[in-house]
Formats: C-alpha cells, structure tokens, sequence
C-alpha cells in the first residue's frame, strides 16, 4: 500500500503547467512542522513536494498561494532524472489525490485572477437594488 497523509503550509506560491499531450498539472511544496523542537529548541520542518493532475491541479493553482494550509492525501511516487552535469538524481514527489484547503477564507482572500467578488474582469458588479424584477 502506498498511502501518505500530510497536513502543512505552502511555502512559496503554486506553479502550473501541462505536458505535452495538454494534461494540466499544479507543482508546490508544503512545510511539516515536526511534533518537537530540537536542540537549541527550535521546531523542525520536513518539506515534501506536491504535484496534482487534471481538475485538482487547476483548483490548487486557483486557490493556493504561499502561507496556505493544506491537507493532503496521495501516494510518494520516485523519479529518476539525469541534472545539467549528467549525474544521476532520484527525487521523491507525492502525487495528491485529495487536496483540503484549510486556510480559512478571508474576505481579502480571493480565487487568482479574479477582481474583488468574484466578478470576471469584463463585467460589472451590479447591486440587487438596481435590478428591475
């Protein structure tokens, strides 16, 4: 079984894209606070990168920014590269297959992209007073 659950804070903003056959993906990496402090007190954190596929990766690009709290529920995929010297690399991504927004919405928080209200750039919010019916 290949199952990991992760509870952490993003620590820089998403970033998306998609292959080449137009499969979207969102890539972030998310900070673990350890359950005790070390040595000289201080608390440890454990940093995992994050890849969603498909209609999750375009919710966590839309939703996410850096400072987020997310939850996480996927599988730790391995994956070997060749770096720009040509040496070997094996890195460790965890493939999400459940994304929980934790961050409390905020009315200063808004989806990416969007004006205030959630109102597409080309309209104009219009007040229910105005409306004719």
């Amino acid at each position: 079984m290949n199952k990991i659950i992760l509870i952490g804070n993003l620590t820089r903003d998403p970033e998306s894209g998609s292959t080449n056959s137009g499969v979207n993906f969102t890539r972030f990496t998310i900070a673990v606070n350890r359950p005790f402090t070390n040595a000289d007190g201080e608390r440890v954190a454990d940093y995992f990168d994050i890849i969603a596929w498909r209609q999750l990766a375009d919710r966590c690009a839309k939703y996410l920014f850096k400072g987020s709290k997310v939850g996480i529920v996927g599988s730790v995929q391995r994956r070997q590269f060749e770096d720009r010297d040509g040496i070997k690399r094996t890195s460790f991504d965890v493939v999400a297959d459940e994304v929980e927004f934790l961050t409390p919405k905020s009315n200063n928080e808004q989806p990416r992209g969007n004006q205030p209200n959630n109102v597409p750039p080309d309209m104009t919010p219009v007040d229910n007073d105005d409306l004719p019916f």
